[in-house]
């Protein structure tokens, strides 16, 4: 998918996760997922509510320890650790220096008390940038990466538009130049329009930095035009993964035929 990642780079695992399972007391929320992400790979997991795709992503992030299995990340020196080994101040600065999470709702993953620039530059200074005219500068080329435009770095967040303010949190995630970015349904809540607008910004960000993201949306259609493989969740278990477009145009579980064709029917 990116120019930048040589061929050699995009065939070695980015992150493996094996028999990852877990349980909230005795209500499950995944139970034995396996798959690997690739760098400059988009993979989405889709499934009606309750079907553990949120508890999986929330794994994923560390910001919940699984019951069980494991979770291998492969760091830019090359060398591999199960991050559910992992202290909570390692999992945090991974957090906030090699990955991205981007909420699906913006108030979440922004600080609304500081400016627009504020909240790209503080990812800049968590990973030890101290030059305050180099943060502004990377700040300000970074909000118009985004479509936001650069006069208003000084501008409250609270003063954005839903759009503007997940265009915001984006900037605030990449700014690191993350390896992986975990997404929970980045466009729910904004309207047609502005959905696409946000897709088409992604999609152009993941071609430019060859980032790896794990998607997580309940809409088909976000799936298919963002990512290269998906997995179909349901009650905690992935019952049906593969390339996208061969998952639904070809689904062969009753399940994704189902929702595949509710969403051909809302289309139609």
């Amino acid at each position: 998918m990116n120019a930048q990642l040589t061929p050699a780079a995009r065939d070695i695992p980015l992150l493996q996760v094996r028999g990852l399972t877990h349980f909230y007391g005795t209500h499950l929320g995944c139970r034995d997922v396996e798959f690997d992400v690739y760098p400059g790979e988009v993979l989405a997991i889709v499934g009606e509510s309750g079907s553990g795709k949120s508890t999986l992503l929330n794994c994923l992030s560390t910001q919940i320890a699984p019951t069980e299995g494991a979770i291998h990340y492969r760091f830019r020196d090359g060398r591999w650790e199960d991050l559910c080994r992992m202290s909570e101040a390692d999992q945090r600065v991974l957090l906030r220096t090699d990955w991205g999470f981007v909420h699906q709702n913006p108030r979440d993953g922004l600080r609304m008390g500081v400016s627009a620039g504020a909240n790209v530059g503080e990812r800049l200074m968590a990973i030890g940038n101290r030059h305050y005219g180099r943060i502004r500068d990377v700040a300000t080329d970074w909000l118009g990466r985004v479509e936001i435009d650069p006069d208003r770095i000084d501008d409250d967040p609270r003063t954005f538009s839903g759009g503007m303010q997940q265009r915001l949190q984006i900037a605030r995630n990449l700014v690191t130049a993350p390896r992986l970015v975990f997404m929970d349904e980045p466009t729910g809540g904004l309207d047609v329009s502005v959905q696409a607008r946000l897709l088409d910004l992604i999609r152009r960000l993941v071609a430019d930095l060859g980032l790896a993201i794990i998607i997580v949306t309940h809409d088909l259609a976000v799936a298919r035009l963002l990512s290269d493989r998906i997995m179909v969740m349901k009650q905690g278990k992935v019952i049906e993964a593969g390339l996208t477009d061969q998952v639904l145009d070809d689904p062969h579980q009753p399940y994704t035929q189902l929702l595949v064709s509710s969403i051909l029917q809302v289309g139609a």
